[in-house]
C-alpha cells in the first residue's frame, strides 16, 4: 500500500478540492503539474477516497487510471471501499474494487466494508460484496460480524441477506 502525503501549497489544496467536487479537469492538471495521486487533506482523506465519497465516478476512474492506492485509508483507518460501502455506492465500489482495492480490509477497528454496509442497511452493496468473496465471518474488534452489527443497528434487511 502506497503512502500518502499531505497535501502542500495551492496545488495541491486544489487538488483536494477538485477531488471534493469532482473536477477531473482540475485533478487532471494537479498531478499532470506533479501533485501525488495519493495525495492527503489535512484529516488525511486521499484524492481517491475524497471522489468515492462524494459519488465522483469520472473522478474516481480517472484517479485508479493514474495509480492511486485503492486500499490507502483515511485519518481513522477507514478504507475507500469502506466509506462507499456505507453510502451504498455500488458503481464507485465497483471501480475500487477492479483498481485493486481488498473487499475485506479491515478498518481500524476491524470493521470491513461488509460491516459498514451492514451496519446501515445498504441491501445492494451486502449482496455485492457477498458476490465479491466479502467474508460474513470476519469479527472486529468487538468480535462481532456483519450480521450482528446489522441487528444491533436495527438493518433488518441486511441481516437477512447475511442470515
Amino acid at each position: 500500500m502506497a503512502q500518502g502525503s499531505r497535501a502542500e501549497g495551492r496545488e495541491g489544496q486544489e487538488a483536494v478540492d477538485a477531488a471534493r467536487s469532482g473536477d477531473t479537469e482540475t485533478l487532471a492538471r494537479a498531478i499532470a503539474e506533479g501533485v501525488p495521486v495519493n495525495t492527503t487533506s489535512r484529516c488525511g482523506d486521499s484524492l481517491l477516497l475524497l471522489a468515492c465519497y462524494y459519488g465522483h465516478t469520472a473522478a474516481v476512474r480517472a484517479l485508479l487510471d493514474q495509480g492511486a492506492d485503492a486500499n490507502l485509508p483515511d485519518g481513522q483507518g477507514q478504507s475507500p471501499l469502506a466509506r462507499v460501502a456505507l453510502k451504498g455506492l455500488i458503481d464507485i465500489a465497483k471501480l475500487l474494487v477492479a483498481g485493486g482495492a481488498l473487499v475485506d480490509a479491515p478498518s481500524a477497528d476491524g470493521r470491513t466494508p461488509l460491516m459498514m454496509a451492514a451496519a446501515f442497511n445498504r441491501t445492494e452493496m451486502v449482496a455485492w460484496l457477498r458476490t465479491r468473496g466479502a467474508s460474513a465471518d470476519a469479527r472486529d474488534a468487538s468480535g462481532l460480524r456483519a450480521i450482528d452489527i446489522a441487528r444491533a443497528m436495527g438493518a433488518h434487511d441486511a441481516a437477512t441477506i447475511l442470515s
